[in-house]
């Protein structure tokens, strides 16, 4: 499905820049241009990226009546202001994660998609690797049985040095966590999403590797690890660091279930490990192999490999997706698209894990 009648705007460059822009080309959307944290910045990087027009500031951008929907690939504490101007804009928004930096941003956020009938989401992507969905259906059809334990981790090493430095370190740019915020909302979104069930209770411990980085104190999380328990009985681990040597973006998720286990590792997402007490397979992305729920997310036969881009290609799809049908006065929503929603979910896990980590006991969801 193309959608060449969606008319899209950016904000923010970087890493996201790219990828967010040429999600939105694969999709077949016209780019009518980025905004920055200036007209020079903004100029620079739509030069980088092949955009043909640039904005002196977001709100220039937000303001063209001609734009659909808006990116906005800004530091975290820019989210809610960005998001909310957008949508009362009346702009479709697409916005990183994590969507807030307190749950009260995320409450006003959610409820202002509600409010105006616009569709919010943002790319917790991992849920579009095609054996993610075969994780999870394998969950819901009854394949794995109960589930009873999950361990998961998310680890990187890319700010293993206390020379390292990057805006998410500062609490007045990424908000009051760092390696929880940014990765661990994709590990406990990915957990739920698969298993169907969420986190209750939990106990946290964090650590503060450098107490100083580049002689600037560092009052943010560099790893945290989490005992939880769900809804339906399951306990569980999830470990995230980003100070762990040799880890670029090692995201690993075991599920133990009566009658099988399945891990997923987003390094190699080719393939999923199941295991059963009489013997294991490593599963592939095969479609005679794979479940409908798996094989909607395959764009190339196996053999292709498929990562992280076709991930967010397929996320960013979806999203465009759900933006034609509310234009057409259907249902705005497709199968397991992340919305404001989920993003309210995951700031109110993120402030379970500081309250945890911070008085030493359990909290309640």
């Amino acid at each position: 499905m193309a959608f060449d009648g969606i008319r899209v705007g950016i904000i923010g460059g970087g890493f996201m820049g790219r990828v967010h822009t040429q999600a939105a080309r694969s999709a077949g959307a016209t780019i009518v241009g980025i905004a920055s944290s200036s007209a020079e910045s903004a100029e620079k990087a739509a030069k980088q990226l092949g955009i043909s027009k640039w904005y002196a500031s977001a709100e220039d951008l937000i303001n063209d009546p001609t734009i659909d929907v808006v990116h906005i690939l800004t530091p975290n504490s820019s989210h809610a202001l960005l998001s909310l101007a957008a949508m009362n804009a009346g702009k479709h928004v697409i916005c990183e994660k994590p969507l807030a930096v307190s749950s009260e941003e995320a409450q006003t956020l959610t409820d202002a998609a509600a409010a105006n009938g616009l569709v919010a989401t943002l790319p917790f992507v991992y849920r579009f690797h095609p054996l993610v969905r075969e994780a999870r259906d394998r969950v819901a059809t009854g394949k794995v049985g109960r589930v009873f334990s999950v361990r998961g981790s998310y680890l990187q090493d890319w700010l293993i040095a206390d020379t390292d430095w990057n805006w998410r370190v500062d609490p007045a740019a990424s908000g009051p966590s760092r390696v929880f915020g940014d990765i661990g909302s994709h590990l406990v979104d990915l957990m739920e999403f698969i298993t169907g069930d969420r986190i209750v209770a939990l106990h946290a411990v964090t650590s503060i590797v450098h107490p100083e980085r580049n002689g600037v104190k560092v009052v943010t999380e560099d790893e945290a690890v989490l005992l939880f328990k769900s809804a339906r009985g399951v306990i569980g681990t999830l470990m995230v660091s980003q100070v762990a040597a040799g880890r670029k973006n090692r995201l690993l998720l075991d599920i133990s279930g009566e009658n099988e286990s399945i891990e997923f590792n987003q390094e190699h997402p080719e393939t999923i490990w199941i295991g059963k007490r009489e013997g294991s397979i490593l599963l592939p992305r095969e479609e005679s192999q794979n479940s409908a729920a798996a094989n909607r997310y395959s764009m190339v036969p196996s053999g292709h490999p498929q990562g992280y881009v076709d991930a967010f290609a397929a996320f960013v799809r979806d999203s465009y997706e759900a933006i034609q049908n509310n234009a057409h006065g259907g249902a705005a929503s497709v199968d397991g698209l992340p919305t404001f929603a989920d993003g309210l979910r995951s700031a109110k896990v993120i402030e379970a894990v500081l309250e945890s980590a911070k008085t030493g006991q359990w909290v309640n969801l």
